[in-house]
């Protein structure tokens, strides 16, 4: 954990100091080595959150985004009786996680329905392999709709298999470790897999960076993916009206017409 209880105020781990867990209320210690993130831990192998994973600089770097109080958030799971601990949760219910390890898709379908509100973002550099694997990939984008959103066939050939079947955003970042002004420009932007498809095309949209912090800290995170997603479902219903007005002509073969594709309708990304 990042933070504990120190005189009854929230405290980064500094040896010496005497803190306790703010979700169990029991004692914590100050790791603070050199190979790791400074972090409290529990005593012995008692753990608070079977959910919480060991936190990288990449972790921390993106929490310093957001004010400290919407930081691990201890949030009840009124089934279990457990507490789990989100890693950042806005004012108003928005939860994201920031995932480095590899996650199996029965765990994370578990999480999501626990926080049901939610965006994941994604360490897209965690193997030597994801990055190029998207970059080659990518060359066969399509954009449509407004400018910086695409519409991919091959979906499995750009991301991590794990997060295909969300039911949430999954943003992935490809600039690891590294400032946003290092290596290739499309490591700057994320890249936001949407749970919605049109027909058989999975949706991704290319984010600005700070463009996602700004909508986030702002409130408008919620409102434009809830706008979005709409946009798309109107397609779909769209595109199932046009394949069934050409079924009831008795077509031999059926010949989906794309709609609305090319005509901007904002120039917001999504």
């Amino acid at each position: 954990m990042r933070f504990a209880i120190v005189d009854t105020e929230l405290v980064e781990a500094r040896s010496g100091l005497l803190a306790t867990c703010p979700g169990c209320e029991q004692p914590v210690v100050a790791k603070c080595g050199s190979k790791k993130v400074h972090h409290w831990a529990h005593k012995g192998s008692r753990i608070c959150d079977d959910w919480w994973e060991p936190e990288t600089e990449w972790h921390r770097a993106w929490k310093n985004n957001f004010p400290t109080e919407w930081q691990e958030i201890f949030l009840p799971d009124i089934k279990t009786g457990e507490k789990h601990i989100a890693d950042t949760r806005t004012p108003d219910g928005l939860v994201i996680e920031f995932q480095h390890s590899h996650i199996d898709p029965k765990e994370r379908m578990i999480r999501e329905n626990f926080y049901k509100t939610m965006v994941w973002v994604v360490d897209g550099t965690r193997l030597k392999r994801d990055f190029p694997r998207f970059l080659k990939a990518k060359d066969g984008f399509r954009q449509v709709l407004k400018p910086g959103n695409f519409h991919v066939e091959f979906v499995e050939d750009c991301f991590p298999a794990a997060w295909l079947e969300s039911t949430v955003p999954v943003i992935f970042d490809f600039l690891g470790h590294g400032l946003i002004s290092d290596d290739l420009s499309i490591r700057q932007p994320l890249y936001c897999l949407f749970p919605i498809r049109v027909g058989w095309y999975a949706v991704v949209a290319e984010i600005p960076r700070k463009a996602f912090i700004k909508s986030v800290t702002s409130g408008e995170w919620l409102p434009r993916v809830k706008s979005y997603m709409e946009e798309l479902k109107q397609i779909n219903r769209e595109r199932d009206a046009e394949m069934k007005k050409q079924q009831r002509r008795g077509s031999g073969r059926i010949f989906f017409r794309p709609v609305r594709y090319v005509r901007y309708v904002r120039r917001r990304r999504f």
